[in-house]
């Protein structure tokens, strides 16, 4: 057994060893603001920002904007008899906060929840909490947000690259992908419905080594465990991207109504983004057979891979340490 294989299956191991160890404490953080809105009285309602975690002023960021017949300050917005009925919408979103969680609890103590984000800055309201958002919209959401967290997680695209340049375009890489979809599917529902967590400094450091390692195997082309069996290698890691991917939507937080579809539609996305990225890099294969690049393109991108994972294990090492 080869030197990077004792080492990936013995962090095979050590990623099982972190799955049976859950804490409750939530993994892979997105910028998430949250707005609440109490209704006070008839027609008058009293607001609020905050962030998880944190303390900071959103005014310069975030700018809501009310329905119309609705006039608001700082505090408080009044919306006559009709209440707060139209569109509300928040400019900002998608710069420096990936989305706003809106939670307007209204006086009959029934409460509503809606996630804004770039692709749907804006949200329809209807008065109260029987608001007729349907099913589909909430799936189109958390579907969109699940593409933006796949796309913009860097350390999982890089492990998925890594196990493309392990296996190759094959029939073996169609059993290696679905092994890591159903594991990191299986985690990520059970995470969100709080049937499991783990604390988000080892699951970060695992994610990081699952890439130092997997980029090491594919630089040869000894036939190892990890080359024989890559799809167990993808679901054992799966289970722990799951967590990460998990702790993004736990921030983001589920509609209370539609809870099951909206966990649905985020892993829907992620699988999308997910494979979008997998057909980008069958295009720049087709391509690099056509032009015959040298293999020495692929070397330096694995070392350039291992390289910034390595990088990200020594951070999160660090955090978990301190």
């Amino acid at each position: 057994m080869s030197g990077a294989a004792f080492w990936i299956w013995r962090l095979i191991g050590i990623a099982l060893c972190l799955l049976a160890t859950a804490t409750p404490v939530q993994a892979h953080e997105m910028t998430i603001a949250e707005m609440t809105v109490r209704e006070a009285d008839a027609g008058l309602f009293v607001w609020s920002w905050g962030v998880p975690g944190r303390n900071k002023p959103l005014s310069e960021d975030l700018t809501p904007r009310w329905p119309d017949g609705c006039r608001g300050d700082e505090r408080a917005v009044r919306c006559g008899a009709q209440g707060m009925v139209g569109t509300l919408a928040i400019d900002g979103v998608g710069k420096n906060y990936s989305a706003v969680i809106v939670s307007i609890n209204w006086r009959g103590g029934e409460r509503s929840v809606y996630t804004l984000t770039d692709g749907q800055p804006q949200v329809q309201l209807f008065g109260s909490a029987h608001d007729g958002r349907g099913t589909f919209e909430v799936m189109r959401t958390y579907a969109l947000l699940g593409v933006e967290h796949i796309l913009s997680g860097f350390d999982h695209l890089l492990f998925v690259l890594s196990l493309l340049m392990l296996v190759g375009f094959r029939r073996q890489l169609l059993t290696t992908v679905t092994s890591f979809t159903v594991a990191h599917s299986v985690t990520l529902a059970a995470s969100a419905l709080g049937a499991l967590t783990l604390r988000p400094a080892p699951v970060e450091a695992v994610i990081a080594l699952s890439i130092v390692l997997v980029s090491a195997e594919a630089l040869h082309d000894r036939q190892t465990l990890t080359r024989r069996f890559p799809a167990i290698v993808a679901f054992v890691f799966g289970l722990v991207h799951g967590l990460g991917f998990a702790g993004a939507l736990k921030n983001i937080g589920l509609p209370e109504q539609h809870v099951n579809a909206a966990l649905l539609a985020f892993n829907v996305g992620v699988e999308a983004g997910q494979l979008l990225v997998i057909g980008l890099a069958f295009g720049v294969a087709l391509a690099w057979r056509r032009w015959a690049l040298p293999l020495a393109a692929r070397r330096v991108a694995l070392y350039g891979i291992g390289t910034l994972a390595v990088y990200w294990t020594l951070g999160r090492l660090v955090t978990l340490v301190s």
